[in-house]
Parts: structure tokens; sequence; C-alpha cells
């Protein structure tokens, strides 16, 4: 199955024509590539082994990460991140593998294999032997949530399969339409402090529905959910001139969201459209979601050629944003580590390799407050392209990361065999990035 970022052909595609007809013309650079070339930059301090795509490579994809960390031992916390079709990985804060967790096989010859697509950690859910950690994982391939409890020091590596087999589709109703992967694509968890209870925000491929799943561990130890509501988020826009807008894709796919964060400090989600924007709307997935940002593309006019299955663009009418190229992807929350629930908002603007970071707190209308890019250290160490996934935790980790730790998904892992696709994870020193973020 191929790679989405890959074969996508909304607006990254629709930016890549943009830019190279604008190369082609001799126009000179717009302001917001200027700005983004401008931004500082940070230099991972290591990198995971690289993924490949192929068969040779099990068929391995690196996208989303997610930092547990280890409250009795910070030296040993653990990266569990998704490898697509190959799975799960778990990485120790050196970046090297201490876990490969596969993906379920698929149920017949002719249906679709499991495929994890993002990851988010749920801390101290209620099971009958204790309160645990969960590592919560959105399987693309089947369209169900799968749960791995997590334990550092378990003989055979620390994620424990605990889903519950009999977890029903998120958004399909038959395998035939499993099968169609229009399936549980991005993933947010969010514990409710006012009941306690758990949850996850489930967007679908190829739609803009998220769903507000609530988590429900069994007396045999797994977990599994129930629907409380889904919300549909626009999929065409009314522009200041009049007209009406809709991000250009392949016939019959919608604006999907994939990168999305909860702020635990007030039930704020966080969803990124990928060709539209960031939204901001309450977790319980009612009032009115607010788009706090757009991309640059935004009401650009395209044009879908089936022969060449990709996005020509039109003028731009001048409606889009400064700070983010499509996609919008990898949504994660940056504390301020000071208990008082401010802190960041950081976005990968995958179009331009870049991170915009936004104030969190709405009543600052998430103000931008500057963007950064992640860059080569050597030769043999390179940055991150076409991020996909993020994920910072601003808590001491020990001697490798005192400062705290960003991990980010390099679409492009380089140096390597330039025949296979090649992916891996970024970590960087969090205090380079508050340096980078405050200048």
């Amino acid at each position: 199955m191929a790679n989405s970022r890959r074969h996508r052909t909304t607006y990254g595609r629709l930016a890549l024509v943009t830019a190279l007809a604008a190369v082609a013309a001799a126009v000179p650079l717009n302001s917001g590539a200027l700005a983004a070339t401008a931004l500082p930059a940070v230099e991972p301090r290591a990198e995971t082994p690289a993924l490949h795509d192929d068969e040779a490579g099990g068929d391995a994809d690196a996208d989303d990460p997610a930092i547990w960390r280890n409250t009795a031992d910070p030296d040993r916390s653990l990266v569990v991140a998704t490898a697509k079709q190959g799975g799960l990985r778990v990485y120790d804060l050196a970046a090297r593998e201490v876990q490969s967790v596969p993906a379920p096989a698929a149920p017949g010859p002719d249906d679709a294999p499991g495929r994890f697509n993002n990851v988010d950690l749920v801390h101290g859910l209620r099971l009958p032997s204790g309160r645990t950690d969960l590592a919560v994982t959105s399987d693309r391939g089947s369209d169900r949530l799968r749960f791995y409890r997590i334990d550092r020091d378990r003989a055979g590596g620390p994620l424990t399969d605990v889903t519950d087999p009999a977890a029903a589709p998120v958004f399909s109703s038959s395998q035939e339409e499993i099968n169609e992967q229009r399936t549980a694509y991005g993933l947010a968890t969010w514990t409710d402090p006012s009941t306690g209870r758990s949850y996850a925000l489930v967007s679908r491929r190829e739609r803009t529905r998220v769903a507000l799943l609530e988590l429900t561990p069994k007396s045999d130890g797994t977990v599994g959910y129930r629907k409380v509501r889904t919300l549909d988020l626009p999929a065409d826009f009314r522009l200041p001139n009049g007209t009406s807008w809709a991000p250009c894709g392949e016939p019959g796919e919608l604006p999907q969201v994939e990168g999305m964060v909860v702020d635990p400090a007030n039930g704020t989600l966080y969803a990124g459209q990928e060709d539209v924007g960031i939204w901001r709307l309450r977790a319980d997935l009612t009032g009115k979601p607010q788009l706090i940002d757009k991309v640059r593309e935004f009401g650009i006019p395209g044009t879908y050629d089936p022969s060449t299955e990709e996005c020509e663009a039109g003028a731009d009418p001048g409606f889009g944003g400064k700070h983010l190229k499509a996609d919008v992807e990898g949504l994660t929350l940056l504390d301020d580590g000071d208990g008082s629930g401010d802190g960041q908002l950081l976005a990968s603007s995958q179009g331009d390799n870049t991170f915009a970071a936004y104030d969190r707190e709405p009543s600052d209308h998430n103000e931008y407050e500057g963007g950064f890019r992640v860059t080569a250290a050597s030769s043999s160490l390179d940055g991150s392209e076409e991020c996909d996934g993020a994920a910072v935790l601003n808590k001491p980790l020990g001697a490798r990361y005192p400062h705290g730790l960003l991990v980010v998904q390099d679409g492009h892992d380089a140096p390597g065999d330039p025949e296979r696709p090649s992916t891996n994870f970024k970590f960087v020193d969090l205090g380079d990035v508050l340096d980078a973020v405050d200048d």
C-alpha cells in the first residue's frame, strides 16, 4: 500500500507545481519563502535507524512519535513511534531500537493489512491489575484503535498488546468498506480531569470527520472504546471575494485531518486539516471550531489533471496565511514546565520543512510566536524534511536530554540508498529549540 504522503495530489503537490512554475518564470521567492529561509536552525543530537517502505524493509515507513517518560529513572525513558505497515518501533534515548511490534496481518488474501498511522499516550489508566500507561495507535489498515501496555522492564520489550479483540471499526461498517481505506487516521488522546475518563480523538482518512471515542477498560485487562460523537469540519470555504473554494484533490477526496493534540489544561483540541490550516475546538467536539491559522495555499484554485495525477494551481488571490505551507502536520504541545499551563503549540509546516510555534492560550488568540528548522548536524546526521509527526516533552530526561526532548519524523533520511525510500526520527535537545524560538 502506498505511503499517503507520497501519493497525495492535494496542495502538497499543488505547492510544488506552483514553486516550479515560479522558478521557470524567474519569479523571485515570495515573502513566505524568504521567511522560512531566515528562520533559526537547530540540529539533532541523534537519529533512529532508517526504515524502508519496500518489500525488503518490511514496508516500514516512519510517521508519528510519542515520548514516554520513566518517572522512576528518566534515563530509561522511551520513544514509541509508528512505522505504518511496519507496525510500531520503540527506541531508547540513544535512538536505538528496543522493540519492534508488527502490525496485524490482513484478515483475508484480498483485505488490507494493519497499518499504524499515529500514536499517543494515556497515563494511569485503571486496569484490573492497577493503573498503567498505554500507547494508543490508530490502525488505518483495519480502521481500529490498538492499545499497548507500557512496562519498561518486561522481558521481550516494554509493549504488550492489550487491545480488546471485540473492538469494532471506528468508521467502517464492513470489511469491504475498510478495504477502501477511508479509515482511522489521525489520533490524539485526552483524559478529562473532571471525570477521570480517558478518550481518543480520531480523524478519518480522506474525509473531514473527527470522532470522540471513550476508552473502556475490560475486566480481562484489555481495552476497548465506544463512540461518543462525531464532528465534520468544513470541506469548502467562502472567501472574502464572495467565491467558494475547496482544496484541490483526487475526485472523491475531502481535505483530511491528521495532526491533532489536546491541551490538558483547558480541554482544547487543535486539529491540522492538512491543506487548510489549524483548527481550535473543544475536545468533547461540542461548540464551534475556529480556524486559528491557514496554509499559504488557502484560497488558491486548483484543477486536477488525471493524466499527471497532479493539481495545477491558478492565480493566488492572497487569502492564505504566512507561516504554514501545506501540509499542516505533526501538532504537539510544548509546556512551559512550571505547572502554569502556559507554553506553545508546535506545528510541522511540511511544504517548506519548517516548524511554527503558536501561543497555546486561546485568550491570546494563539498568536504566532516564531519558528525554526531542523537541519543537518553533520554529513552523517541530516535534518528533517517533509516532517509528518512530532512530539515534545519539557521534562528532564536524564543525562542525554536534561532540558527535555523534541522528536520529529524525517521524510527523507540521508545519506542513504537513493533507490530506496528512507525515513526515520530525529532527536533534538529541547533547550536548543527553546533558544531558537526565543530569538
